[in-house]
């Protein structure tokens, strides 16, 4: 059900990302990227959505300072 809306586990976060589990952890408790909880069992959750617009404010950021430089 929660495929459906878009969400993904720290795993799977880990692996669109690119990063580690732990990383996708401490990121999501500092606000870098929006964090759910399951009502169920708590675990974490992540929009797919979110993880992707996160990413393409980095290449953009990373892009200007490469252009800059």
């Amino acid at each position: 059900m929660l495929r459906e809306h878009g969400f993904i586990r720290v795993k799977e976060a880990a692996v669109l990302l690119g990063i580690s589990p732990n990383t996708v952890r401490a990121w999501g408790a500092a606000g870098k990227i929006p964090e759910y909880r399951n009502p169920a069992n708590n675990y974490r959750l992540y929009k797919r959505e979110d993880l992707e617009q996160f990413l393409k404010t980095v290449e953009r950021t990373a892009r200007r300072q490469d252009d800059s430089a």
